[in-house]
């Protein structure tokens, strides 16, 4: 019952902090023109998004983090969480600020982005290496787990990597990487919730109230939009919780749709070097619906949809694992 009174607490805590800060901040951004430079290469009807402020990421970034540090009583697990996720908020601080300082549409470089990424997964394995090096490996619809010793500390970078990669694809409608990152965090606290790993819990927790809050204010017309700076954190927020409960391949099925959005750009990307031609009328897959006329709140919906069932799914084998 405790364990249940702290995750509400977090979440009730985070949800409200976000609210509050959110109208000030958007307001704050606003005044310093931190307006979202819309890509060339992008759908022309979303320049009139050309403006809104971003960098919105800071508002589920302290509306999580302050309370999983009060809430968790600064437990190990849950710092090495709120530093994985917060490195990589940085990161796309930084690269959002470029963007913003400079008026251009790409920041840091991709080879910048991912040595910065590297160093923050490894920091966070190295200081949880023993607590990672014991942590069973989790086979979906089995009832198998695997210890994997040392060798799931390579794995682990390449979750955290590939995670906030895709989360960073996805975020490019109003309200979709807030709504689809939300569902698939109210799986991962579930599953923690079961396996008593509370630390990991109350962390969840917190993510959920904080993107609530947030998505009050992106979803359509979005007020704000996360950038980088958010799409990074939450990354890294899902990757952290699905490795300490073990269950990375988890994290393939519950986020079906940030694989099909990441894959949807290696495929365009890949096939158009070889043959010139493209697979998508646009990649990420989003906007390729987009281009075939499905309006924004539809894909957003659907999508959101999708992730709810895809979790349902993924719940479902892990429930076969417990059997």
């Amino acid at each position: 019952m405790i364990n249940i009174q702290m995750l509400i607490v977090g979440f009730i805590a985070a949800f409200i902090i976000g609210i509050l800060i959110s109208p000030p901040l958007i307001s704050f951004f606003k005044r310093l023109k931190c307006g979202q430079e819309i890509r060339d290469e992008g759908p022309c009807w979303h320049e009139s998004k050309s403006g809104t402020p971003t960098m919105g990421g800071m508002i589920f970034i302290l509306a999580s983090a302050i309370p999983a540090i009060i809430v968790s009583n600064r437990n190990l697990v849950t710092i090495m969480l709120i530093f994985l996720s917060v490195s990589f908020g940085v990161v796309g601080f930084v690269d959002d600020f470029i963007k913003v300082k400079f008026k251009r549409n790409l920041g840091l470089t991709e080879l910048q982005k991912l040595g910065l990424q590297i160093v923050a997964s490894c920091l966070f394995v190295w200081v949880l290496k023993d607590t990672l090096i014991n942590t069973p490996f989790i086979i979906p619809f089995t009832n198998i787990s695997i210890n994997l010793g040392i060798w799931y500390l390579p794995l682990s970078v390449i979750v955290i990597i590939s995670s906030v990669n895709a989360v960073n694809l996805t975020d490019g409608l109003d309200g979709l990487a807030s709504s689809v990152t939300t569902v698939v965090a109210i799986f991962f606290t579930i599953i923690s919730l079961i396996t008593k790993n509370i630390p990991v819990s109350i962390f969840g927790s917190t993510i959920i109230g904080g993107t609530g809050a947030f998505l009050i204010f992106n979803k359509f017309p979005a007020k704000i939009f996360m950038g980088d700076t958010g799409s990074l954190f939450l990354g890294g927020a899902l990757a952290g919780m699905a490795i300490l409960t073990g269950t990375p391949l988890f994290l393939l099925i519950a986020g079906g749709i940030l694989v099909i959005e990441a894959l949807s750009v290696i495929i365009q990307v890949g096939v158009y070097k070889l043959t010139k031609k493209r697979v998508f009328k646009m990649a990420p897959i989003h906007h390729h619906f987009e281009m075939s006329g499905f309006k924004e709140q539809k894909i957003v919906i659907i999508f959101t949809l999708c992730s709810l069932l895809l979790c349902i799914i993924a719940y479902g084998g892990f429930l076969v694992h417990l059997s």
